[in-house]
């Protein structure tokens, strides 16, 4: 087995070194800095859109942080990091939508750009307060992302929270995020 991750001290690869060392198996870190290093042909070949992270699992290639996540979980169930069948609805809804819906919620508010009612229809985020209060809800009610156990889905969810809003303070926090970001950011295997 050969698994090798290239990444970036400041990128979302920490979410994919968080999740590699939930799953605990050994694997090649290959730091790129931004820029010419993303850009070689060799690089490109594995991810045609040049960045990082990007996971190389014998010979499969997989990018997206959420989807290295949900890999991984798949690929090593001696993790015990993939849903049960009860929470399989919840790990696969709110991963996603904190990969698409969230994301691009805060990648739109990072830039500075307001979205108009007829913007919000239009666009995958809609409005973002509303996106960040239905993950509080979500957590109000739950204390982890798929129910009462963690999975892989905390791994993606809990970095996206704990990058936008203890870090970067692009959301104002609750009672809700708070609670959960201590319990997920207190696990051995978390280094973000």
């Amino acid at each position: 087995m050969s698994i090798t991750l290239y990444t970036n001290p400041m990128s979302r690869g920490k979410i994919a070194e968080w999740m590699l060392a939930e799953i605990g198996v050994p694997y090649e870190k290959i730091e790129l800095e931004y820029g010419a290093a993303m850009k070689t042909p060799e690089f490109l070949a594995l991810n045609p859109m040049g960045k990082v992270p990007t996971l190389v699992h014998d010979g499969k290639v997989v990018t997206e942080a959420a989807a290295i996540c949900l890999y991984l979980a798949d690929v090593f169930p001696e993790a015990n990091l993939k849903p049960l069948d009860d929470e399989r609805a919840n790990y696969y809804r709110w991963t996603l939508f904190a990969a698409a819906t969230l994301e691009q919620g805060f990648a739109f508010h990072g830039a500075g750009l307001t979205l108009d009612d007829r913007q919000k229809v239009n666009m995958g985020c809609g409005d973002l307060d509303a996106a960040i209060n239905a993950l509080a809800e979500h957590l109000q009610h739950n204390a982890y992302v798929a129910g009462s156990r963690f999975t892989a889905a905390d791994v993606y969810v809990g970095s996206q929270l704990n990058f936008f809003v203890r870090m970067f303070k692009m959301a104002p926090t609750c009672d809700a995020f708070e609670h959960y970001l201590d319990r997920v950011t207190s696990r051995t295997a978390f280094s973000i």
